[in-house]
């Protein structure tokens, strides 16, 4: 029994023990501000220096697992090094002025991670320049010869409407893609030396000088950029694509053995099994990723196996038809998660033929993919896809049977002088055993448009083939051949001897 008794200000608590003596229980003292204001501050620093530590780490394995990325840095950090030249070497400095800042400005802004993005930006930034510079000194010239009443009213006047012209252009598509960064460069030129211009008599020197450092600083980027480590914007576009084949491929095989709990055909850990079984969704989420690498790659030149005139926009178009497939594959992932479930025993019916359908479809996709790393024409492409329609005409010839093997109930004891209700109970029998079985017609037709939607792939990738002029596989073999048939002069002499 507990005892509470209020002595000098403090608590104290007495405990009455079973023999009948009381024990006094000494409060703790309370911790005074000080105390309490050093373990706040102490939990803070504990808490920021593990926030660092974890962020160090978090880069630490994004660089690791990334290189091409620390080497972009490093390759910014050269390029800001080499421009800063203008401002520790005296001849240089004077040879530009105070404009240098452009050169270093225009180095932050024009450098990319790739070839392609880098070229893009800096010939945009170059035209929108000259082009800006020279309009801009000439609308000086005539507003000069205009007198001063004029003057404000012609500059004010070319600024309102070339503003507003490249602004406008900005929305045509065609502009969009390619040279919104030069319309945009076009108007802030523009418009900085037009203004100025109207304070500076020195107008032409002034415009010259900025024009200059822009284009050493573009120029700088573009010689880094291509020497040292080049990440190719056309060679990232056709690893993306090649890529999100197998992806594609997997999931299809991966939700039609969850389906129908193939455990074989789709083999490996939960983790990894889930991953692919999700790799559609990479796919799906790539369209702008591939339109803008395609954009760039039109501004890289020939490089490992690519020419100079790829035809990077057919890569759009696989694209496109790969995510119509994956479209197909996503309704399919929603059938093997449907809470409709159908019985083992139904399943069973088309479950060989299906799984081969999906199985043939996604070696056809594998084989495409493998077509585009080795930019060689498939022997093989024919007979995989003449073995996936093959496939599917079995699959629709086992959907013709399932009414006749599953919208047949039981007959049920009835006794004879009620027929109404014997029929009502076929009738409902029928309606059950057909609401069974159409998740698993949905399914078989989800497959059957997959096949024709993959048999769009192999046209684009064929299409592909023909523009970028693939190799064919027994030509190659056909000049191996060749080459091993013939005898060096010294050695036919040797065997005539």
């Amino acid at each position: 029994m507990a005892q509470e008794k209020d002595a000098t200000g403090a608590m104290e608590w007495r405990i009455k023990m079973a023999d009948g003596s009381s024990e006094s229980l000494a409060p703790t003292e309370a911790r005074g501000c000080p105390g309490i204001a050093w373990l706040a501050l102490k939990g803070l620093v504990v808490g920021l220096v593990m926030k660092v530590c974890d962020f160090l780490k978090k880069a630490w394995d994004l660089g690791h697992n990334e290189p091409r990325k620390v080497i972009h840095g490093v390759k910014v950090g050269m390029a800001l090094t080499a421009v800063s030249l203008f401002y520790y070497m005296r001849p240089l400095y004077e040879g530009v002025g105070g404009n240098a800042m452009w050169a270093v400005m225009t180095v932050v802004v024009v450098f990319e991670n790739t070839v392609g993005a880098t070229l893009s930006k800096s010939i945009n930034r170059i035209c929108g320049t000259l082009l800006a510079g020279f309009l801009a000194i000439g609308i000086h010239w005539i507003a000069d010869r205009s007198g001063k009443d004029f003057e404000p009213f012609i500059i004010g006047f070319s600024v309102f409407l070339l503003a507003s012209a490249a602004t406008f252009s900005r929305f045509i598509p065609s502009v969009k893609a390619r040279f919104d960064y030069g319309a945009m460069i076009f108007i802030l030129t523009f418009s900085l030396v037009s203004v100025s211009g109207y304070r500076v008599d020195e107008l032409f020197d002034l415009a010259t000088q900025r024009m200059l450092t822009i284009i050493i600083g573009t120029c700088l980027c573009i010689v880094i950029t291509m020497i040292i480590c080049p990440i190719w914007a056309g060679e990232q576009l056709h690893m993306l694509i090649t890529g999100n084949m197998d992806k594609l491929a997997n999931s299809l095989d991966g939700c039609v053995a969850d389906y129908f709990n193939d455990s074989e055909g789709f083999a490996g850990s939960d983790k990894e099994s889930d991953k692919k079984l999700l790799g559609y969704k990479c796919v799906l989420g790539s369209k702008a990723t591939e339109e803008s690498m395609a954009n760039f790659a039109r501004w890289e030149p020939a490089h490992g196996q690519f020419n100079f005139r790829h035809p990077w926009k057919q890569y759009l178009k696989i694209g496109a038809s790969m995510r119509n497939c994956a479209y197909c594959i996503e309704a399919l992932n929603g059938c093997v998660s449907s809470e409709n479930e159908v019985s083992e025993l139904t399943k069973k019916h088309i479950s060989n033929i299906a799984i081969k359908v999906s199985s043939h479809s996604s070696m056809v996709i594998k084989e495409l993919a493998r077509t585009m790393k080795t930019m060689k024409k498939s022997s093989a492409m024919d007979l995989l896809v003449g073995e996936m329609n093959n496939a599917v005409l079995k699959l629709q010839e086992d959907l013709k049977s399932l009414p006749n093997l599953f919208i047949n109930p039981k007959p049920l004891l009835q006794e004879p002088e009620c027929p109404e209700n014997n029929t009502t109970t076929k009738a409902e029998a029928e309606a059950t055993a057909l609401m069974d079985i159409i998740p698993l017609v949905t399914l078989a037709s989800l497959l059957i448009e997959i096949v024709a939607r993959v048999e769009g792939m192999v046209s684009a990738v064929e299409e592909l083939a023909k523009l970028a002029e693939f190799k064919a596989v027994g030509a190659e073999k056909a000049n191996q051949n060749q080459t091993s048939n013939k005898i060096v002069p010294n050695q036919s002499a040797h065997q005539r001897v």
